[in-house]
């Protein structure tokens, strides 16, 4: 089966340059749908689903390769090298801010730059780092997808959207959750919220832009302002919003900024 089916990947847009975006842990694609089309006249853009997630062929998903975020990073880079994509400008949510990180490490040459929304390269407390979570919470999250992931999704997406005001965010998301068969899920689980990618930022010579929401319980601002301080050519902005998903909750905020960013060449001036 050839990638573009495997990964169920969508291209739009009249521009040359692409634009790859990539979702978050539990959801797909059509998280995109309030941001992406904004680029669509400037960009080629092109939207996949992870293995495992959405509408991804279920041949994608190895227990093996994807027992860690490089073998997902691996998969960014197999859809570039099948549809020739150079130059790219990648668009990451979440768990897949470091797996576009990790893709861009191991061949920077493909990379222009990197987009980060709501980012997080640990997410456990240690002594000297605010991650946002406690191994316990990590632990009880895990154990809660074990034991009822029904009951997870539905109590786990009001917290991570944060927007009681828009129940149809909440509900859009834990559709997205419960759309995830539970075994790849608690897999998942384990690789996004264990894993430790701190060291791997020194590394990252693509120009990267990081979005944080100013109240997100899942990456806080002091996670946002860590990764800037690593990264060599960063740009922190803060996303006057609440919850995980400030592409779905504020996206003419996440838009109006990278539009802003792409817009400055060299950036850093």
């Amino acid at each position: 089966m050839n990638v573009v089916k495997r990964f169920n990947i969508n291209v739009r847009g009249q521009g040359a340059q692409p634009m790859l975006f990539a979702h978050g842990y539990g959801c797909d694609q059509s998280m995109w749908r309030w941001v992406a089309p904004a680029f669509e006249r400037d960009y080629r853009v092109i939207l996949f689903d992870l293995a495992g997630s959405g509408r991804a062929q279920p041949s994608a998903y190895d227990r093996v390769r994807h027992a860690t975020l490089q073998g997902y990073a691996h998969d960014v880079l197999d859809i570039m090298s099948e549809l020739d994509l150079h130059d790219v400008v990648f668009v990451g949510h979440s768990v897949s801010t470091i797996i576009g990180i990790l893709a861009a490490i191991e061949r920077p040459e493909h990379f222009d730059r990197l987009v980060l929304v709501a980012p997080s390269p640990c997410y456990i407390d240690t002594a000297d780092y605010h991650g946002g979570l406690s191994l316990h919470d990590i632990d009880g999250l895990i154990d809660a997808l074990d034991s009822n992931y029904l009951g997870w999704a539905s109590s786990t997406a009001p917290v991570i959207m944060g927007t009681p005001e828009r129940p149809e965010l909440v509900q859009d998301l834990e559709n997205s959750f419960c759309r995830t068969h539970p075994d790849i899920a608690r897999s998942f689980a384990k690789v996004t919220f264990l894993s430790d990618n701190r060291a791997d930022l020194r590394d990252v010579r693509t120009r990267a832009l990081i979005l944080q929401a100013t109240d997100d319980v899942v990456a806080p601002v002091a996670v946002g302002q860590y990764m800037h301080e690593e990264l060599c050519a960063s740009e922190l902005v803060l996303v006057d919003a609440r919850g995980h998903c400030p592409h779905m909750s504020a996206p003419a905020q996440t838009i109006a900024a990278m539009q802003s960013f792409l817009a400055r060449d060299p950036p850093y001036a």
